[in-house]
């Protein structure tokens, strides 16, 4: 099976960058507490954070049963935090064509 923890290293890492940015757009607009967003974004930032952690030790894990459980880990992560990034972009979407 190939390695899948550069990709979900770099994937996490710049969609923690996003997530971020959402939050801070947020806060500078004010209009965190209209929605639910800031709180879906919060979530997958601290889940892309963790992702990134996982990830990052699966590639430096010296046994390959434990990067393998480190990867799968990093992976479900990465994909509940995606969903929770797209629930945001539902929401902004929304709360802009209204």
């Amino acid at each position: 099976m190939e390695k899948k923890s550069t990709h979900i290293l770099n994937a996490s890492s710049n969609l923690l960058g996003f997530s971020m940015l959402i939050i801070t757009s947020l806060k500078i607009t004010k209009t965190s507490h209209h929605t639910f967003l800031d709180e879906f974004a919060g979530i997958s930032s601290v889940l892309f954070a963790c992702s990134c952690f996982f990830s990052f030790m699966a590639i430096r894990s010296k046994k390959e049963s434990l990067g393998n459980r480190y990867e799968s880990i990093a992976d479900y992560l990465f994909l509940i935090a995606l969903f929770c990034i797209v629930l945001s972009v539902v929401i902004i979407t929304t709360s802009i064509i209204d």
